[in-house]
C-alpha cells in the first residue's frame, strides 16, 4: 500500500496514477491534525489495514498529477540519519564507525516544494539521495535479529546540507537542521511492498542530468543494525524516521533554479526545486569528477555572496 497526503491534507491511497481520498474512513483515529492522525493509523495499522483495502478498493480516485501532494510525515518526533554509511562502490576499505546525526522536524518539506538555501557562508549546499524508513511501532533495544518487524514502510529522502560552515568542526546541527532541508515522499510504502531494501536502486538527477546512481546493497551498516544502534540510545515511536545514507561520490552543489528528481525504485520519484535568492553560483563538477581530477576539497563558489576572491 502507498499512503499520502495530497490538497488540504487528504489522506490518500495510490492506485496506479490515481489517489483515492480515504480521510473519512481514519477520522476516528484520535487526532489534532495530519500530524498525528498519520502516526496514530501508522501505530495501529493492523486494526485499519482491511478497511482501507476496502475503501481503495471502491474508489475511483482522482489523478495524482491534478493534486498538490503534501509530506507524508509532517511531524515526526525524530529524523536520524546515519551519516558515512555506504562503501562508495568499493573505495572504502571498511565501513566508517556507525555514527548518526538528527535533523530537526521543521526541515521537512514534501514532492513539488522548494528547499531555499539560507543566507550563510557555506561551502557548498548539497543533497544527498536515500531510501528513509518509517517506524512502525514503540522501539527500545530492539535486536538485529527483530528490527526488521518494527518498520511500517519506506520513502524517498533528501539530505540537504550547508558544507563549510564555521567553526570548522562539531557543525553537524547546523548544517543539517535548516528549514526545507528534508523533502520526503511522495508517499510511503507499506514494508510488506519492498522485499528485500538492500537490493534497491538509487537515483537522483540535477536539472535532467543524472548524478547518483547506486544500490543499497552498498550500505555498510545494514538496517537492522541501524536500528538496533539507534534504538539503543533512544526510544524510536510510530512515524519515526530513519534516513539510512547516500554514496557521496555522485553528489554535485545545489543551487538557484535547480530542479532536484529523486527515484528509490519501489518507493516513486520525489521531485523539489532550489531557491537561493542570493544566486550565488558553483561549477557543476561531482565529488567523483573532482577526485578524478585529483583535486581536493569540495567544489568551490564561482560567485555571489561570500564567493572567496583568489
Amino acid at each position: 500500500m502507498k499512503l499520502m497526503y495530497f490538497d488540504d491534507f487528504k489522506l490518500g491511497i495510490v492506485k496506479g496514477d490515481n489517489v483515492v481520498d480515504v480521510t473519512s474512513v481514519v477520522q476516528s483515529i484520535p487526532h489534532t491534525g495530519p500530524h498525528d492522525l498519520i502516526n496514530g493509523l501508522i501505530a495501529n495499522f493492523n486494526a485499519w489495514r482491511a478497511k482501507l483495502e476496502d475503501a481503495a478498493a471502491k474508489g475511483a480516485g482522482v489523478p495524482i498529477s491534478s493534486v498538490r501532494i503534501r509530506p507524508p510525515l509532517l511531524r515526526p518526533a525524530t529524523i536520524d540519519c546515519m551519516a558515512v554509511n555506504f562503501m562508495e562502490d568499493g573505495t572504502r576499505a571498511e565501513p566508517a564507525p556507525i555514527n548518526a546525526f538528527n535533523k530537526a522536524p521543521s526541515a521537512i518539506i514534501g514532492n513539488g516544494d522548494t528547499m531555499v538555501l539560507p543566507d550563510v557562508p557555506a561551502s557548498l549546499f548539497e543533497g544527498e539521495a536515500e531510501i528513509a524508513l518509517v517506524i512502525g511501532k514503540r522501539a527500545t533495544n530492539v535486536k538485529a535479529a527483530d528490527a526488521m518487524n518494527y518498520i511500517f514502510g519506506y520513502m524517498c529522502f533528501i539530505d540537504g546540507s550547508a558544507r563549510g560552515l564555521p567553526p570548522p568542526s562539531n557543525v553537524f546541527f547546523q548544517m543539517k537542521s535548516r528549514d526545507t532541508f528534508a523533502p520526503i515522499g511522495p508517499y510511503i510504502v507499506t514494508a510488506d511492498e519492498i522485499p528485500d531494501p538492500h537490493k534497491l536502486q538509487i537515483k537522483l538527477w540535477v536539472n535532467g542530468e543524472l548524478k547518483q546512481n547506486f544500490n543499497t546493497d552498498d550500505m555498510a551498516h545494514k538496517i537492522p543494525r541501524c536500528i538496533e544502534w539507534i534504538s539503543s540510545i533512544h526510544t524510536l515511536e510510530p512515524g519515526d524516521i530513519i534516513a539510512t545514507g547516500t554514496n557521496h561520490r555522485g553528489l554535485s552543489g545545489f543551487q538557484d533554479g535547480d530542479k532536484i528528481e529523486l527515484e528509490v525504485e519501489r518507493c516513486g520519484r520525489l521531485t523539489i526545486s532550489v531557491r537561493d535568492d542570493l544566486k550565488r553560483t558553483w561549477s557543476r563538477e561531482t565529488r567523483l569528477d573532482r577526485q578524478n581530477k585529483k583535486l581536493e576539497g569540495l567544489t568551490p563558489q564561482l560567485t555571489g555572496k561570500y564567493a572567496k576572491t583568489p
